[in-house]
């Protein structure tokens, strides 16, 4: 006999309680007028839920829990596109890239998903039709109590009711405030939450965030809403899906396939995807804005600059664009026009002391040593900052001693590595003056810490190299300074000049030239190298 009512007089979870208790077997569909959902009972056991209009995840959970590669995903998608009677799932353990055990365990966490999700809806109707099974093909079954889910469930909602007062909707963008490692005292974070951290960045919406780290909503929610009562996140914003595409469907797979792919690291197919998208719509902001991005990291700043330039208004006013606009300025060496964005990120987001930071390091790029104080002096008063980071440090430690207080430069130095005592930069740095005061053991003893540091810096290799060479070292001199072009190969031209010197002291004509040629192609302008080039190619 079918039973079926509303749900404003029944919850759904008394209906689910009661179809299990009475071993019920069959499909209780549920309808909240703008949705669908099912749930498929047997013996009063859930064997498989469902709810439309509700992104199938399995694939990215697969791949953002690290269960399956990218490209195995990629793979699987093709074939399934030429084969639609075939599941995901099956396709992926024919090609041997994923078990039956690990099949079985995302798709019982989807279908509990989806039974917490329909337990939220508490307006709509509900119909149960007995002997029902689901006629799809290839579907997996699970076997899962509904007590257990009745009261995960009942949980869920009721904490459900807190974080929605502070995350209405998946389309909200969140930014990082401060990171827990600048707080005082040990924060420790939920395991969820150290996943979702790394991709709060004002830009990124809580749905792109939750597929990103491979979570469920819920966790999502529920880590997110942690780090905001913490004061560690807040709303920066929201960018929904349908005002980012026009509701153009076939646009939306473009950018939601790029992103994927960006992420993933696989710069080519991302390019294709958003290009894709710009031949749909020329004007699309984020298609622009993650080609700015991949043009970037191939090192192609020119077209870097032209797609972030063309990001349309108000979105090519954003704090994000203008900072990654900047940084490519900064890389082209146009410092002053990267100045002009940062003032323009500035603008959009002011209260963010991360932007004085930046200013402060391009002001010391364009040799302009008391601006770049005056900027990062900004920065360390920000009242929304607790502890300076170390970048602060290291490039305070620079911009005093290039404004010529030494004593400063130090005093500063030992304060970072108070805070970030394994630091490369701020041991490089620090040292760096040390020596130019004439304290040269205490300068080797901060460029041996930062060689020990992992990544060791190139630059302590190379100082180490040079403190070697000036007492003549030579064995010493030349180790470090391989160690050096190892890590940095364009590291600078007068570490070839001096390579050279010493495999020409060693008679080794050969290594000589090739060291430095290699030095001249690095600096054209450097004259004690093309005068040894001219003696040596002459004799």
């Amino acid at each position: 006999m079918a039973i079926e009512g509303a749900l404003q007089d029944v919850s759904l979870a008394d209906i689910c309680q009661l179809l299990g208790m009475g071993r019920k077997t069959g499909c209780l569909s549920i309808t909240d007028r703008s949705n669908f959902g099912y749930i498929y009972f047997e013996n009063g056991r859930v064997i498989y839920a469902s709810v439309l209009n509700r992104a199938d995840r399995l694939g990215e959970l697969l791949v953002r829990n690290h269960v399956v590669t990218r490209k195995d995903l990629s793979d699987a998608m093709e074939k399934q596109a030429k084969d639609r009677g075939r599941r995901l799932g099956q396709i992926l353990m024919a090609q041997g890239s994923l078990t039956e055990e690990d099949l079985k365990k995302y798709i019982q966490l989807q279908v509990e998903e989806a039974v917490y999700h329909l337990f939220t809806w508490n307006q709509g109707s509900f119909h149960f039709d007995p002997d029902q099974r689901p006629d799809e093909e290839g579907i997996f079954l699970v076997d899962i109590n509904p007590d257990a889910l009745l009261l995960e469930g009942a949980r869920r909602v009721d904490e459900w009711s807190l974080i929605e007062k502070k995350i209405a909707s998946f389309d909200v963008v969140f930014q990082l405030d401060k990171r827990p490692e600048e707080t005082e005292g040990d924060v420790e974070l939920t395991r969820d939450q150290k996943k979702i951290l790394p991709f709060v960045d004002g830009v990124r919406t809580v749905a792109e965030v939750m597929n990103e780290a491979g979570l469920v909503e819920f966790d999502t929610g529920k880590a997110l809403y942690g780090l905001i009562q913490a004061g560690f996140v807040s709303r920066a914003g929201e960018r929904s899906t349908a005002a980012e595409t026009g509701g153009d469907a076939h646009l939306q797979e473009h950018l939601n396939l790029g992103v994927a792919f960006y992420r993933s690291g696989m710069m080519e197919d991302a390019g294709r995807e958003f290009e894709a998208a710009l031949e749909i719509d020329h004007k699309q902001a984020r298609a622009h804005f993650m080609l700015g991005l991949i043009s970037f990291r191939s090192g192609h700043f020119e077209d870097a600059l032209e797609h972030l330039e063309a990001v349309p208004q108000p979105a090519g006013r954003s704090s994000s664009v203008q900072r990654n606009r900047a940084l490519v300025l900064e890389l082209m060496g146009r410092y002053g026009e990267a100045l002009e964005a940062l003032d323009l990120a500035l603008e959009a987001k002011p209260d963010d002391p991360d932007i004085h930071l930046l200013k402060g390091i391009v002001h010391l790029k364009d040799r302009e040593a008391n601006k770049a104080l005056a900027e990062l002096r900004q920065y360390r008063t920000s009242p929304k900052l607790k502890n300076p980071s170390a970048i602060y440090y290291a490039y305070t430690v620079l911009a005093s001693a290039v404004a010529g207080d030494l004593e400063y430069a130090v005093a500063v130095g030992r304060e970072g590595l108070g805070h970030y005592p394994d630091s490369g930069p701020i041991l490089v740095n620090t040292g760096a003056v040390l020596e130019r005061r004439g304290e040269m053991a205490a300068a080797e003893a901060l460029y041996k810490r930062a060689v020990m540091v992992s990544p060791p810096p190139p630059q302590a290799h190379k100082n180490l190299g040079d403190q070697a060479y000036a007492r003549g070292d030579a064995e010493g001199a030349r180790a470090q300074y391989e160690k050096a072009v190892k890590l940095s190969p364009r590291l600078g031209d007068d570490i070839y000049l001096r390579l050279g010197t010493l495999a020409y002291k060693e008679n080794d004509r050969d290594v000589a030239l090739l060291l430095w040629r290699r030095a001249l192609d690095l600096n054209p302008h450097n004259d004690a190298v093309r005068s040894n080039l001219e003696m040596l190619e002459s004799g």
